[in-house]
Order: C-alpha cells, then structure tokens, then sequence
C-alpha cells in the first residue's frame, strides 16, 4: 500500500498462456494449480511455471479431493476429469 491507501507495484505474477485463469488451487507446498487454455499450469510460489497437464478441453475450474486430497479434479467444459499426483491440496477449515 501506498501512503494514500492505493495499491502500489503491479509487477505481474505469472501470465497464463494459452486462455486465461478461470479457476485455481494450492497444494501443501505453496505451489499454485490454475485452469489455462490448454489445460493445468502449476506455478510455483516465486511464479514460475512448473509443469502442464495437457487435456482435450478447455479447464474452467479444479480443486484436490479424495481422503489424502492427492487427486486433483478438474472441471473442462461438459466433462470432470481426475488424476492422482504427487502433491497434497491445502485444507480447507
């Protein structure tokens, strides 16, 4: 904050590319999973990317379920997909 109680810097994050972030979540680690174009960016907490998980649809929203919240459920288009990874979901209150 500014000293007249504006927002001040403005320095982008990260930029997704392909499509834009419609949805996201974050993992134990800090690292954060977005929705994009062609599919899920994760983005490490310094901005990053990390990695893609490619999918045939456009993603429009995802969050960590199962008991140890190790699958990652994702909501492209008219169609729910899931995939177990290696990395936890933070939990939620």
């Amino acid at each position: 904050m500014g000293p007249d109680n504006r927002l001040s810097g403005g320095e982008a994050f990260h930029k997704i590319s392909p499509g834009f972030c419609d949805g996201m979540t974050v993992d134990e680690d800090g690292n954060i999973w977005s929705s994009a174009g062609d599919g899920v960016h994760c983005i490490a907490p310094d901005g990053h990317l990390m990695g893609k998980i490619r999918t045939p649809r456009h993603v429009a929203n995802l969050t960590f379920g199962e008991v140890r919240r190790n699958r990652l459920f994702i909501g492209a288009s008219d169609t729910l997909l899931a995939i177990f990874l290696d990395r936890r979901g933070v939990p939620f209150p």
